[in-house]
């Protein structure tokens, strides 16, 4: 009944929606998009009588522990671990190189901004620095010393795009209306007056953890808000080491190529890993945001979508609190550019309240560095083909033929998911 990864995700005609009725009624696990400890501890307890007799080492071929500079407790790092703090002549030479783009006959056009266009001689190397860290290191590095209000919309955008060009040049498009940025901010309440429940980006509530669907993730904090929306951050390699000496079990399911994703469009899901074994060294790395295995209020599954199992429950809410507990949280300023590995680590981000002018607004890219990019699984390896078809869809060529969008003043808010691309939590 699983339905084929469609050839061509711009052509409806190419997908093939569910079409066979279960001889059963689905009956899905007690698991919430946004997980509740209560229920994660009382399955826990539930099926280890259910099943004693489980894996009690790492599935094979797999490392019985991840060493390097990206496994990491969240509780071991200060600010001065990983923040980077611009000079007084940083930002000179930043508006320098602003200006000198803007000079060029080139109609502000941000597809146009590169390390040509956009000229740092002194600090690139710290930047490329930067790109090291976030590749072979640690996995992550806060910039700091921008003030957003100093520039128009339009110029933030501008040395947002020109700073990270020597991080990771490569913009990938973050849905498929083919934006290039997303602005993240509450324009929304929780609940409409009709009842409408809008998604996530565009309201204060919190997310669990996930990944996005890119190789580096870049937020640059505009502005944030008066209460709450830390962002935090946990060593995916961390995460399997806990896993791996606590419940080794649970990472043959995680590493099972039988999660039921849903697509959110024309009745599709797709079978596929959350965790895979990345080739080079480089894994494990988790791949996956909770939505299209949990459904949400604000996203529900298709009735037809098949329903995971009490183990899989089990694993997914596992995994989250093992982030939460190793965890780094990082209070983002106003000003902060914040560059992430979404392969070597998770993300979520808790609650926040907007008042007055602290209203939290977030600009988010999707990069990637050619020369120092990750090796994606092949497609003999479960999952790898899934990987590709999501890397080709966020950064593939067919993006310039369909057309990039930058908005410059905010993102046209979506009430509702009509398809996985359109958030990722």
């Amino acid at each position: 009944m699983a339905c084929p990864i469609f050839s061509d995700p711009f052509n409806p005609g190419a997908l093939a929606p569910i079409s066979e009725k279960p001889s059963e009624p689905i009956v899905r696990p007690d698991i919430e998009w946004m997980p509740a400890y209560k229920t994660y501890k009382e399955r826990v307890e539930r099926l280890a009588v259910l099943y004693p007799d489980r894996p009690t080492a790492v599935p094979e071929g797999w490392p019985t522990k991840v060493e390097g500079e990206r496994c990491w407790n969240g509780s071991d790092l200060t600010e001065d671990d990983y923040v980077l703090k611009f000079t007084p002549e940083d930002i000179v030479e930043i508006e320098a190189a602003l200006a000198h783009f803007k000079a060029l006959p080139l109609d502000l056009n941000p597809d146009e901004v590169n390390k040509t266009t956009f000229p740092l001689p002194n600090l690139a190397p710290r930047l490329h620095e930067v790109a090291e860290t976030v590749h072979n290191g640690r996995g992550f590095v806060v910039l700091r010393g921008l003030q957003p209000d100093k520039y128009s919309n339009i110029d933030n955008i501008l040395l947002y795009l020109g700073i990270t060009s020597y991080i990771a040049e490569t913009r990938g498009m973050q849905d498929f209306d083919g934006r290039m940025i997303l602005h993240i901010q509450a324009v929304m309440k929780d609940v409409m007056t009709n009842g409408t429940i809008p998604n996530s980006p565009y309201v204060s509530r919190a997310q669990p953890f996930h990944t996005d669907l890119c190789d580096i993730l870049t937020l640059y904090a505009l502005n944030t808000s008066a209460r709450g929306g830390t962002s935090s951050l946990a060593s995916s390699a961390a995460i399997y080491n806990h896993l791996a000496a606590t419940r080794p079990d649970l990472l043959h399911v995680l590493a099972s190529p039988s999660w039921y994703y849903d697509e959110f469009f024309e009745n599709q899901y797709h079978l596929r890993p959350l965790l895979h074994l990345f080739p080079s060294g480089r894994g494990p790395v988790f791949q996956f945001s909770r939505r299209p295995l949990t459904g949400s209020v604000f996203s529900p599954h298709h009735p037809l979508v098949p329903a995971m199992t009490e183990l899989q429950a089990e694993a997914l809410d596992a995994v989250h609190f093992a982030a939460e507990a190793l965890a780094v949280r990082v209070e983002l300023r106003a000003g902060d550019v914040e560059v992430v590995n979404n392969f070597a680590m998770m993300h979520s981000r808790s609650a926040f309240q907007d008042d007055g002018d602290r209203r939290r607004h977030m600009l988010r890219l999707w990069l990637r560095n050619e020369e120092m990019r990750w090796e994606l699984p092949d497609e003999t390896t479960p999952g790898g083909e899934v990987l590709g078809r999501l890397s080709w869809e966020a950064y593939g060529e067919h993006q310039w033929r369909r057309g990039r969008v930058w908005h410059v003043d905010g993102s046209p808010a979506e009430l509702g998911v009509k398809h996985r691309r359109a958030s990722c939590a």
